[in-house]
């Protein structure tokens, strides 16, 4: 759903600018709660991910395809502040080094993508996970909350056109093409996302932002032989928590795997927002992107370069960029927290 430069007009894309500005600005003050020793480097690992998985294009029906937004993973992983900085930062890196997604439009696909999928995501997560408790339910409330992420943000692209689209369509038009289509690619947004839930909950569920608190507490003994738990005030033990240890390595080769590999078997067909555009006539508004001429432009064929190499760069920058800005978010709040 990378929203190109024409579809909107200037007042509407600086107006999501500055949106997206102020949501990410919200976001970098929420993540000091939610980052620590383990977030702040899964965090990176997330944005990474969500950049390779977003590579991996699949097709929902005859000559549509979809992939995953990941605001929704995001979320229930690293927690929603973070997330908004993980799609902003995935979005950043697309946008300039890849010609994916407008550059006057980036405040729009933040807005979108990284701001309103992950508002909605986290909202559904939470409602689901309130009224059932344990990991089946962790489990059901990721894929429900990715699938409706995905037509919510559809329609709130019909919105903004509405408001400000450079095309002369109705906006029923476009709202039941967007919403059907977008129906479909969020069953697939859900399946993938509980199943990447699902798997790191299985092997490491501390690294479940979603689902703190459904490990059973350490239990230590008092002097007198009762039971204290971990955490609690007082004199107290505090268990140590854990850090990445192999899951980095093992999730940076599986998001290798996903870029630099499967990305090569990814369908070619427009995906659901190309298809709404050509079918309602107003795809040709579309303008030629700024830095469309580079040569990891298109992911690579501007340049001739594998579109594998050119996900291995992608993640890897994604990575560098990510993981160097949530490591500088969680050292000013120590520092915050020691002065």
């Amino acid at each position: 759903m990378h929203v190109p430069d024409g579809f909107f007009t200037p007042a509407v894309s600086l107006s999501a600018g500055v949106v997206a500005a102020a949501g990410v600005a919200v976001a970098l003050r929420g993540a000091r709660r939610e980052l620590d020793d383990r977030t702040a480097p899964m965090a990176g690992l997330v944005a990474a991910f969500v950049f390779a998985v977003q590579m991996l294009n699949f097709p929902v029906a005859a000559g549509t395809s979809g992939h995953l937004l990941g605001g929704a993973l995001a979320a229930i992983l690293v927690g929603p502040y973070t997330a908004v900085l993980c799609m902003a930062v995935v979005l950043l890196v697309q946008g300039f080094f890849f010609a994916d997604g407008g550059l006057t439009a980036l405040g729009v696909n933040i807005t979108l993508m990284g701001i309103v999928s992950v508002l909605v995501a986290w909202g559904v997560f939470r409602l689901v996970t309130r009224v059932a408790r344990g990991r089946g339910a962790v489990v059901a409330a990721s894929f429900a909350a990715a699938l409706l992420s995905v037509p919510v943000t559809a329609l709130a692209f019909t919105l903004l056109f509405w408001l400000g689209g450079t095309a002369p369509v109705a906006v029923g038009t476009v709202a039941a093409a967007m919403g059907g289509v977008h129906t479909l690619i969020g069953i697939g947004e859900g399946l993938i996302t509980a199943v990447t839930v699902s798997t790191v909950l299985a092997v490491r569920p501390d690294l479940v932002y979603g689902a703190r608190g459904l490990a059973a507490p350490l239990v230590l003994r008092g002097p007198g032989g009762e039971e204290v738990e971990a955490g609690n005030t007082g004199n107290t033990t505090t268990a140590p928590r854990r850090r990445l240890g192999w899951f980095a390595p093992a999730a940076i080769a599986l998001t290798a795997v996903l870029a630099g590999g499967v990305s090569f078997y990814a369908s070619a067909s427009p995906d659901g927002l190309e298809r709404v555009a050509e079918d309602k006539g107003f795809a040709d508004r579309a303008t030629d992107h700024a830095l469309g001429d580079q040569p990891l432009a298109d992911y690579g064929e501007q340049g001739g370069l594998p579109v594998g190499v050119a996900g291995l760069l992608g993640a890897g920058v994604t990575l560098a960029v990510g993981g160097g800005l949530f490591t500088a978010v969680r050292r000013r709040t120590r520092e915050g927290a020691a002065a």
